[in-house]
């Protein structure tokens, strides 16, 4: 398959990206790492009259951290977030998360700004985003916004992001010190979209009682799914194997996923339970002072 046919814009600067927005709207996508958009286009599926590539802007390519958060550029590749040893030390949860995308080559091409506003409940940056309570930074020749990870994602494929809007950095806040964390994830191949997926990372204190805690999963709900009911199990108790069984049956039972050809709604449930326990046991693991983050 080919696409139709479209109106190719390369501007070199964001202004000039919020300008063509502005003038084309529902009629305009942005071109990032084409991951996502190319396929769709081939198969006629997204039919953009205007094309707007913003792969020369390089002003929108970095990592780094200001204020115990981590600054991400929307046009930074997903491999480079993987490679990153600022990341690895202040939010090693990213890097982790990463080696489940796709392949390299896949890495090398992607962006973590296309990923978020794609908004596939089956992608990793989307859970990532919800898990650790990052903001986005949103432009428009109107002005800028600032939105929670909680309110970006609506439903499949979809965000709040408006037509003539451009996401252009997401804030991801560092892990607190001596965290553990762990991302896991099936898939019928690697590299294949998941099944079911869960981020995980929780905070205890010397006694083993966890004091803090978070749990998004991958590809059971319209979106990204945070599973506040098994966190607030989780939070004031010891953390050991029944804790995590009884947690993992609150995230089945939270669930709702729909079936399809890959997988069935009560699979999904039941791997996204199993899924959670190994995880909040990995990340116990990882957590003090010789193996949490933020060292």
């Amino acid at each position: 398959m080919k696409p139709a046919r479209f109106h190719y814009h390369d501007p070199e600067r964001v202004e000039e990206v919020l300008g063509l927005l502005s003038e084309y709207g529902e009629d305009a996508k942005i071109l990032a790492g084409g991951q996502s958009l190319v396929p769709l286009m081939n198969f006629r599926l997204a039919r953009p009259a205007h094309l707007v590539d913003i792969n020369r802007i390089s002003s929108l390519a970095y990592v780094s951290e200001q204020n115990g958060m981590m600054l991400i550029g929307a046009m930074t590749r997903q491999r480079a977030v993987e490679k990153s040893e600022l990341v690895r030390r202040r939010n090693p949860l990213l890097v982790e998360a990463s080696q489940y995308i796709g392949h390299p080559a896949i890495r090398n091409r992607g962006t973590v700004g296309g990923s978020l506003a794609h908004a596939d409940p089956a992608a990793e940056w989307p859970a990532l985003a919800l898990a650790m309570n990052a903001t986005v930074v949103l432009r428009s020749a109107r002005g800028e916004r600032v939105v929670s990870a909680a309110d970006f994602f609506v439903t499949y494929l979809t965000s709040c992001l408006a037509p003539d809007e451009l996401l252009t950095e997401i804030q991801v806040p560092c892990l607190p010190p001596e965290s553990g964390w762990a991302f896991l994830e099936l898939s019928r191949r690697h590299g294949d979209f998941a099944l079911a997926g869960v981020a995980v990372w929780l905070k205890a204190d010397a006694t083993e009682v966890c004091t803090d805690a978070a749990i998004s999963l991958v590809g059971v709900g319209p979106g990204p799914v945070r599973a506040r009911k098994a966190e607030e199990c989780l939070r004031g108790e010891r953390l050991g194997e029944k804790l995590f069984q009884r947690v993992a049956s609150i995230v089945s039972e939270e669930l709702d996923p729909d079936s399809d050809l890959h997988a069935s709604a009560e699979y999904r449930r039941h791997v996204a339970g199993v899924l959670t326990r190994r995880a909040l046991a990995i990340a116990q693991s990882r957590a003090g002072r010789n193996g949490g983050a933020g060292q």
